[in-house]
């Protein structure tokens, strides 16, 4: 599995999602790729106004995706497939 993790520097809430993803990055043995809203070209990912977006990829197919703030059980929940 592989998450694309857009967030921007001066966003609260990808400041308080980095503990998360660093805990799941610990935990399990998924690939993230990481974007900066204000600095890369995140057009592709159509990410919206919200950050952080957190898009989730099984076989290199979108299989959903988070916005905004999230509880790390939601990510577990999405990468075991409940």
């Amino acid at each position: 599995m592989k998450i694309v993790k857009i967030a921007s520097l001066g966003c609260p809430s990808c400041i308080i999602m980095n503990k998360v993803i660093n805990q799941i990055k610990s935990e399990y043995d998924i690939e993230i790729e990481e974007y900066d809203y204000d600095f890369d070209d995140i057009s592709k990912f159509n990410a919206g106004k919200i950050m952080p977006v957190f898009i989730f990829y099984k076989d290199d197919k979108e299989i959903t995706r988070l916005i905004g703030e999230h509880k790390k059980e939601e990510f577990i929940n999405i990468i075991e497939g409940k």
